[in-house]
């Protein structure tokens, strides 16, 4: 409407009369958007659903200590040995403390030895009947408590010994820095993550798996998880986890892949995960589905276009397993809405469901 204003006053009377006749009688522009049933027929053969690669092997590294980082080692992406130095804490408050401890246990050996050759001096004289049993038994106790006091000293040492050795955070076992938490000059604190880390070469595919495919997923004669550059892997083992999340109404599947894969494989990756189910396979429930173009996804929102009357409605979905060009409808649809069978032409303002 706004074009329509500015041309009508640029133009003479005249022009502009017959601008407005021609506009008014001009069709206003549609597109026209097929739409889709939503169907509840149960999922049948072999059907596909997103899962992402993990490391069977990774670690986040803590801190034990209080101090602040002063040496940060490596950064992510490097690889690592076992015991390598991945970052230093300041150590002069542990030091601090070894010392201490290291003259605890001196004191303590001194006080010892006096008890000792107290002890001994006693029980001569006591041999010689110049003291009582009573002043014996006093000289025993001391050495007895003088000992304890010993063993109390060395084993504190020990623990300063040991606090001091954390102020150098090495890697527990060969692997790949995956992130970096820290940096140099920031203060690290007991159980304050500093690194992950994770093993290279050992990888699984993780998927949450509706609760409504559980059963065709155990049956399933073939399991095969597709890499990102297209190729398809068979797992050596599964593993389903024994819970289902109860807000997702899925189950979490392990599938631990080859240990020769191809290069480029990194945690965190997309992947695909087929499942072919086998002869017996038990008949899946029927739940609502809609062809793979009607969604809609942008970041975390998965949703359709659903026709209500003359125009279309975006409406939030949760979306299941895919099997051929269609996709299970966990929850937000019912068999018989119909859905824009284009999400992207379905968005723009002027789209009409087609008749």
């Amino acid at each position: 409407m706004v074009s329509r204003r500015i041309l009508l006053t640029s133009l003479p009377l005249a022009a502009a009369t017959a601008a407005a006749l021609w506009l008014a009688a001009a069709p206003a522009f549609a597109e026209t958007v097929p739409t889709s049933a939503v169907s509840a027929a149960g999922a049948a053969g072999a059907f596909e659903i997103d899962g992402s690669l993990q490391a069977m092997r990774q670690s986040t590294v803590g801190a034990q200590v209080n101090g602040n980082v002063v040496q940060l080692a490596v950064k992510a992406g490097d690889h690592v040995k076992a015991g390598q130095l991945l970052l230093r804490i300041d150590e002069r408050d542990t030091q601090a403390a070894l010392a201490r401890a290291d003259a605890a246990v001196a004191q303590a050996d001194a006080e010892s030895r006096n008890a000792r050759v107290d002890a001994e001096r006693t029980r001569e004289l006591r041999a010689q009947g110049f003291v009582s049993q009573a002043a014996l038994d006093v000289a025993e106790t001391r050495l007895e408590a003088a000992r304890a006091g010993l063993q109390q000293a060395q084993a504190g040492r020990a623990q300063a010994a040991l606090a001091r050795g954390f102020s150098l955070v090495t890697a527990p076992f060969e692997a790949v820095v995956q992130a970096t938490l820290v940096d140099a000059g920031d203060l690290a604190t007991p159980g304050r993550p500093l690194l992950t880390i994770y093993a290279p070469g050992a990888l699984r595919a993780v998927v949450q798996l509706p609760i409504s495919t559980a059963a065709l997923a155990r049956s399933a004669a073939a399991v095969e998880v597709q890499a990102p550059d297209g190729r398809w892997l068979k797992p050596v083992a599964r593993t389903e986890l024994p819970s289902a999340d109860a807000v997702s109404q899925t189950v979490e599947w392990r599938l631990d892949l080859p240990a020769a894969l191809p290069p480029g494989l990194a945690p965190g990756q997309a992947v695909r995960v087929r499942f072919t189910p086998g002869a017996a396979a038990p008949a899946a429930a029927a739940r609502p589905s809609v062809p793979q173009s009607a969604v809609l996804r942008r970041g975390e929102l998965t949703a359709v276009y659903v026709q209500q009357g003359p125009q279309f409605v975006l409406k939030a979905v949760r979306l299941g397993a895919a099997a051929g060009d269609r996709v299970e409808v966990l929850a937000g649809l019912k068999a018989g809405e119909r859905v824009a069978a284009d999400a992207i032409r379905a968005g723009l303002d002027n789209a009409v469901p087609a008749p």
